[in-house]
């Protein structure tokens, strides 16, 4: 057996798994030396601090974002306004959707989810109204397959609307089950929405995949998506995973009413998404600078134990001009807007554990990892570490050195 340890590192105690009893403890984290046993951490053990600890976690999950869109703000002009507004801009783009044209910039979208620290992602790809999958579908597997270091999980982005017509949901599931991928659905204001919702949740036990809805994107009264989503959930017992993104309705829920529907939601093992950077840049318009945030009700949810995420959703295209495939960012935008307190041991998951299991995926804690599922950073505390004071957390390869 090889054995190498990594001198003085910090793990996020949440993201290691049964921490050893005797561990130094320090602002959420355990600190000591990282035993490396055949490429794996086994181990962290006690040791003297130094004066430059590291931070170790596992790789980065992007929950959430749309590689098919990414990149296409420079060629759009008059660029500003709501989600609806944002919706007509990019599906304008569209006729500059060459095969070439999203090789390049899916590509490059991944390798800045990889540059982040990222080994897991999954993008939206937008639908038609065609049975059949759009042409990005098969150039995001190309592009993917062009980087094995990364894995990418594909989630149909069709609207709810469509999905209620008889036998769609159905066709559409098929297919995504024979090439690999997940069902999802935009759910706002749309007719027959909870026909759709029915018709998904059984096409996806049917064929066994995974939910993800965009739900209840707006800060408009009366919206229901995420409620018929839980009511469903429970009422046939689907397995999941469904995550929920957006959610920014559940703003306008407060006392009684928000806690009956968080309690619903946790009983139907509902995860949320948060996408800070689209919401705060779409929602909330007026005349002037706005007054409200768009998010979900993160700290209320996370009270409620219902498994959070957030993610870097749109970037650089008609629903967020500016932007970086980086979860480690957009939970620094959750932190500032959200109001999510230190220790940021407790939020780390979010972009990690509980991101990784929204997705279906096996989480990945410290302990037991192989090293190019971990990342290492710079960071000396998790406040550095959040705030992207230092560069993104990267591949742990070639960082050890022999145990005595």
């Amino acid at each position: 057996m090889t054995t190498d340890v990594l001198r003085d590192v910090l793990v996020p105690e949440p993201l290691f798994g049964e921490a050893p009893a005797v561990a130094r403890r320090e602002d959420g984290c355990i600190r000591g030396d990282l035993v490396i046993a055949d490429g794996r951490a086994a181990d962290l053990v006690p040791a003297p601090p130094g004066p430059s600890p590291r931070v170790v976690l596992p790789a980065l999950v992007e929950a959430h974002c749309h590689l098919d869109k990414c990149h296409t703000i420079g060629r759009m002009t008059g660029i500003g306004g709501n989600l609806r507004q944002a919706i007509e801009a990019q599906t304008a783009d569209k006729q500059n959707w060459s095969k070439a044209d999203l090789h390049d910039r899916i590509g490059r979208g991944m390798d800045e989810a990889i540059a982040s620290g990222c080994g897991l992602l999954r993008t939206h790809v937008d639908w038609s109204t065609d049975i059949a999958p759009p042409p990005a579908w098969s150039v995001i597997g190309d592009a993917a397959a062009e980087r094995p270091g990364l894995t990418v999980d594909r989630s149909a982005l069709v609207g709810i609307d469509i999905l209620a017509e008889p036998g769609v949901a159905d066709a559409i599931a098929a297919g995504i089950a024979r090439t690999g991928g997940t069902l999802g659905a935009f759910v706002l204001d749309h007719g027959n929405r909870e026909t759709g919702l029915r018709a998904t949740f059984a096409a996806a036990d049917r064929y066994g995949l995974a939910l993800d809805f965009h739900v209840d994107e707006g800060l408009a009264d009366g919206l229901d998506g995420l409620g018929l989503i839980a009511e469903i959930a429970i009422e046939t017992g689907f397995q999941g995973p469904i995550l929920c993104g957006h959610c920014c309705s559940l703003m306008n829920l407060d006392g009684a009413p928000l806690t009956r529907l968080l309690d619903r939601i946790a009983r139907a093992g509902l995860f949320v998404t948060a996408l800070p950077t689209t919401n705060l840049y779409l929602q909330g318009r007026g005349p002037g600078t706005p007054d409200r945030r768009g998010l979900t009700r993160l700290r209320e949810l996370h009270a409620a134990d219902v498994p959070i995420a957030i993610a870097s959703d749109n970037v650089a295209d008609a629903f967020c001009p500016t932007g970086f495939h980086d979860p480690m960012a957009a939970l620094n935008l959750a932190v500032l807007t959200g109001h999510l307190d230190p220790p940021f041991a407790r939020w780390l998951p979010t972009i990690t554990t509980n991101a990784a299991r929204a997705l279906g995926a096996a989480p990945v804690q410290v302990k037991g990892a192989r090293l190019e599922n971990l990342r290492i950073s710079e960071a000396r505390t998790l406040p550095a570490l959040v705030s992207g004071r230092h560069a993104h957390p990267t591949s742990l390869t070639l960082q050890t050195t022999p145990a005595q």
